[in-house]
């Protein structure tokens, strides 16, 4: 069996682990993106939680969790696999070690695209549990009070009911255009960690090095800082559009990605197309760095896995 399963197997548990351990930043960062100006807007991460944990409870910090671990489960185990299988190609048709920085992009467009549309319905649901919009009531401040919780069941099956299955799709086409974020991601972390390890081999004297784990979460670390900084402006369109749309306020609906744009600038600023930037940032490294170092380790565990059972050869493993 090709190694790209133990890929997927291990990218998928790597993401769990990851956004279990980051999971109320991602719970702030998400609201601050569409949250309007208002006197109760969340300040900060500190403001956010304490404004949470206030109105609803330690669980309100992991609303939409479960949806969320699902999520992530199927897009990582989706892009890991298509990612690698990809590389292979690559690498096999070069002879190389390491794929050039176009091969790298190229992979990471046809892996996020792919992944892309196979979960946006899931995370059309983890958008309206996470932020919670349907099921809040909105009072004359801006401020949003909590009403009942919902399960991700009821939540696409009234996103179905409400809104049709079109809903489910809101959001594609800024989520594919976010397919950059990723490839960003992607092609900073193998491009230098093909440095650092061609660094270390010249150190050694050519002799074969593995990086190690503190490496591996400074690389995720630093290439999903640069993949974030680049395109959050789109990240708070997409969450805005994954939301139910306005159909009485006009001022509130968007209806492409340009109109999403247009209509923050006008109404926020600038400003408007960074809210929630600095806890978003701190979330999103943490994860990617996280997510790097675990799925390094269960990649050898997954591979140690299928060969027990003789679903592998027994052979040298490939770097994760």
């Amino acid at each position: 069996m090709s190694d790209n399963v133990a890929h997927a197997v291990a990218g998928a548990a790597g993401g769990i682990v990851s956004t279990l351990a980051t999971y109320p930043l991602i719970t702030v960062s998400s609201r601050m993106q569409v949250q309007k100006d208002s006197k109760d807007a969340y300040k900060s991460f500190a403001d956010g939680v304490s404004k949470i944990i206030k109105s609803e409870g330690i669980p309100g910090l992991y609303s939409g969790c479960s949806s969320a671990l699902f999520g992530i489960a199927i897009t990582n185990g989706v892009y890991y696999g298509a990612y690698e299988r990809t590389k292979d190609v690559f690498l096999k048709a070069s002879g190389r070690r390491v794929m050039s920085t176009l091969e790298s992009m190229i992979a990471g467009a046809i892996a996020g695209s792919l992944t892309v549309l196979a979960t946006n319905p899931i995370w059309v649901v983890n958008t309206r549990m996470t932020v919670k919009k349907d099921n809040l009531d909105e009072g004359a401040s801006g401020a949003v009070k909590p009403k009942k919780p919902a399960n991700a069941w009821d939540t696409f099956l009234q996103i179905i009911r409400e809104d049709g299955p079109g809903a489910l799709w809101q959001g594609l086409a800024p989520a594919l255009i976010l397919v950059i974020n990723p490839i960003i991601q992607y092609t900073v972390f193998e491009q230098t960690r093909g440095m650092l390890e061609k660094y270390r081999r010249t150190a050694a004297g050519g002799k074969s090095v593995t990086l190690a784990a503190f490496d591996i979460f400074i690389l995720g670390a630093i290439a999903k800082l640069a993949a974030t900084s680049i395109t959050y402006p789109y990240i708070v369109v997409k969450s805005r559009m994954q939301l139910r749309q306005s159909k009485s306020d006009e001022s509130a609906r968007y209806t492409s990605i340009m109109d999403g744009f247009r209509k923050i600038l006008k109404q926020e600023g600038v400003k408007g197309l960074y809210k929630g930037i600095e806890t978003k940032i701190v979330q999103s490294v943490l994860t990617a760095a996280l997510l790097f170092t675990a799925k390094e380790e269960l990649f050898k565990l997954a591979v140690f896995i299928l060969t027990i059972v003789g679903a592998r050869e027994s052979k040298a493993v490939k770097s994760a």
